[in-house]
């Protein structure tokens, strides 16, 4: 059998060198992600796993491998649960190699801009079901660039975000910077909403002018405060009242298309 080991050396190159990020293998399971991750970056995959009903599906994939000279193999549902680390991998599965973040040059920003989309920062989101689905949202809508904070409780993408993003990773730029100084960047380009569930301004309200950065914060603490003091509006959900807040990704899609609707 193929081991499935998540730790890896990159043939022949002392990965001690690279960002912890890139040292790890992640297991991409689901047809919508591993479609997306073959069709936008297949030399990235090292091995790919599937369930006979899946064949007509990954016929395809598994002629990219050859060609790359990478194996491939049809597995029960038992092993590929083994291998996947869920049951829930629609029959598919792909060992890949993470994609490096991007650089976050502040001298790019205002290019960045022309396009009018909104760009989301994500101060602290810990939990990799949450930042998967908030990536798969910011696909939807057509946002291209995401920044995550460089902090310790900041989810990183993992085997969790990928499945739950059914393929949104691969359409997006990430980004790793310090805030709030990375704000202080985008301001010059970017009009920055923070979310917070009061004492904000509806967050339907659409946004002239300057195009959103859109910041969201940690699950159970909000925004630092520090990065709530460096935005320029803070937008808050109305609802009943009859629970406190919505989970995160929630917040997310609601102002992800409220902000969509403002640039149409």
């Amino acid at each position: 059998m193929i081991s499935v080991r998540k730790r890896y050396w990159v043939r022949g190159q002392d990965s001690v060198n690279r960002p912890r990020h890139e040292r790890t293998l992640l297991r991409v399971a689901g047809l919508a992600a591993v479609s997306a991750l073959f069709e936008r970056d297949p030399g990235r995959v090292e091995r790919l796993f599937f369930e006979a009903r899946r064949r007509g599906d990954v016929g395809g994939f598994c002629a990219a491998l050859a060609r790359m000279g990478k194996p491939y193999r049809e597995v029960d549902a038992a092993e590929l649960a083994r291998v996947a680390g869920t049951v829930l991998h629609g029959g598919v599965a792909a060992i890949a190699r993470p994609r490096p973040f991007a650089s976050f040059d502040p001298a790019a920003v205002a290019d960045w801009a022309r396009d009018g989309k909104p760009i989301l920062v994500l101060d602290g989101i810990g939990n990799p079901h949450n930042l998967g689905a908030i990536v798969r949202t910011a696909a939807f809508f057509g946002v291209e660039r995401v920044i995550l904070a460089d902090r310790p409780e900041q989810a990183l993408p993992s085997d969790a975000s990928y499945r739950v993003a059914e393929g949104g990773l691969e359409h997006m730029t990430l980004y790793r910077a310090k805030l709030p100084a990375a704000l202080d960047d985008l301001r010059k380009s970017y009009r920055i909403i923070g979310a917070a569930p009061e004492s904000g301004e509806s967050a339907m309200k659409p946004v002239g002018g300057k195009p959103a950065a859109l910041v969201l914060g940690n699950e159970e603490r909000g925004l630092d405060p520090n990065v709530l003091a460096a935005c320029d509006a803070i937008a808050t959900i109305p609802g009943s009242g009859r629970v406190q807040s919505l989970n995160v990704a929630a917040a997310a899609a609601i102002l992800i298309h409220a902000l969509s609707r403002g640039r149409s």
